[in-house]
C-alpha cells in the first residue's frame, strides 16, 4: 500500500483488539517515529500498554475501547507546535496504516494530566494518537466538496485538484473541515478557518494536500 492509497482506506478506529505492537511492525514504526523526529524537531514518542489515557472517555463519534497504546505528540514549546504535531502526526498516521495498523487523533478527550507528566523541560504536548489493531473497521464521514473549500482564480491545474481532493479525506476534528484552499498566480495556499484544534488540523490537511499534489503548498496562519 502507498501513502496516497493509505489516505483512501484510512477511517479513524476507536476500537482496537487487544494485540502487542511487535516484532517488524515495532520496528518500522519506531523508524518512522525516528525519522519524522530527525526531520521536524519535535520528540514523538509511542507509549505502549497505558490502558488509563482514555479509558472510560469519549471521542466525538464514539468511546475507546482497548486504546492502550498511542503516539505522544510533544515538541518544543513554540508557536509552531500544534501545526507541525498536525502534520508529522499524520505521516506517521499514514505510514502506521500502510503497516496494517489503525489509529484515531484524539486532542481533547484523554487525561492529560497524566500523560503530561512524561514531558521533558520547555516541551509541551499537542494532542496523541491511539494506535494499534482494528476490533471494527473505521467508517468514513461526510466530507465538503472542491467548491466548499476552494477559491480558485481561472482554471486550477490537475494537481491542484488532486490535492485539494486527498486534503478532504484528512480527519479533522469533530470533521468540521475548517480550512480553506486559495490558487492564485500559480501558487497554492492553504489557511485555517476559527473553530477548535484548527492549527492541528492545518498540519494534517498540508500533508494530506502535498502527497495528493506531489508539490509544497504555502500556509497562511
Amino acid at each position: 500500500m502507498t501513502i496516497r492509497e493509505a489516505i483512501d482506506a484510512r477511517h479513524s478506529v476507536r476500537q482496537y483488539l487487544k494485540r502487542p505492537i511487535d516484532g517488524a511492525v515495532l520496528n518500522a514504526l519506531q523508524n518512522e517515529i525516528a525519522a519524522c523526529n530527525a526531520e521536524s524537531g519535535l520528540n514523538i514518542r509511542l507509549v505502549q500498554n497505558d490502558p488509563d489515557a482514555v479509558k472510560g472517555l469519549w471521542a466525538s463519534y464514539g468511546a475507546f475501547e482497548n486504546a492502550d497504546n498511542y503516539l505522544m505528540l510533544a515538541g518544543p514549546d513554540t508557536d509552531d507546535l500544534y501545526r507541525l504535531a498536525g502534520y508529522w502526526g499524520e505521516r506517521l498516521v499514514l505510514f502506521s496504516e500502510t503497516l496494517g495498523l489503525s489509529t484515531c487523533w484524539i486532542a481533547g478527550s484523554y487525561k492529560k494530566g497524566r500523560v503530561k507528566k512524561t514531558l521533558n523541560d520547555g516541551e509541551a504536548l499537542a494532542a496523541i494518537i491511539s494506535i494499534g489493531y482494528a476490533a471494527k473497521p473505521g467508517k468514513p464521514h461526510r466530507s465538503k466538496t472542491f467548491k466548499q473549500v476552494t477559491d480558485v482564480e481561472g482554471d486550477a491545474p490537475d494537481w491542484f485538484r488532486a490535492g485539494v481532493e486527498a486534503a478532504l479525506l484528512a480527519p479533522t476534528a469533530i470533521n468540521q473541515q475548517r480550512f480553506r484552499f486559495t490558487f492564485r498566480d500559480g501558487k497554492a495556499t492553504v489557511r485555517p478557518l476559527s473553530g477548535p484544534y484548527t492549527l492541528i488540523d492545518l498540519g494534517i490537511v498540508q500533508y494530506h494536500f502535498e502527497i495528493g499534489a506531489q508539490k509544497p503548498i504555502d500556509i497562511e496562519q
